[in-house]
């Protein structure tokens, strides 16, 4: 049973785009499609949380947004982050999910019990996930993975439930 997902940002939460202003204030663009369907997998129960290399003001608020307790940014060994934090809620790496795009994700991607990737994900780490997207990252990709875990796990009636 997969109970934490884990998302990277730049690539998978979004299109991997940064934009700079002139006044030099950093914009990104979240998907409302992986905001709602991340706040729904947290209100069955389950946990998610953020790991990235990059660090954002951006990201903590859209954490917070979202409901999102567990969030580390400036991540260099993102696989050391998800085992500590494994440990801190006591489960397994067989209980994890988690999406990435690039190589820095690679061994978070390998360590845990299933791996997605987006469409546009580059070939080193496609060629290792157990399933790729049809959506690119920023696309709802996100989206598609939770609902993909929401079939796999029997959770799709209780899903329904909560808007039907």
């Amino acid at each position: 049973m997969i109970e934490l997902i884990v998302l990277d940002v730049d690539g998978c939460l979004t299109d991997g785009k940064i934009i700079y202003t002139a006044n030099g204030d950093e914009i990104k663009s979240f998907n409302v499609k992986d905001g709602f369907a991340i706040t729904n997998w947290i209100a069955l129960g389950r946990t998610a949380a953020i790991i990235t290399g990059r660090t954002s003001k951006i990201v903590e608020r859209r954490a917070k947004e979202l409901g999102i307790q567990y969030y580390y940014q400036g991540v260099v060994d993102k696989l050391a982050t998800l085992e500590t934090l494994c440990a801190k809620l006591g489960i397994t790496m067989e209980q994890t999910a988690v999406i990435g795009d690039d190589l820095n994700d690679y061994k978070m991607l390998r360590a845990c019990g299933h791996s997605f990737v987006p469409a546009d994900a580059t070939h080193h780490v496609v060629e290792i996930a157990d399933t790729v997207l049809s959506r690119k990252g920023g696309d709802a990709a996100v989206r598609e993975m939770i609902e993909l875990l929401i079939l796999k796990e029997g959770l799709e009636e209780e899903y329904r439930s909560r808007w039907l």
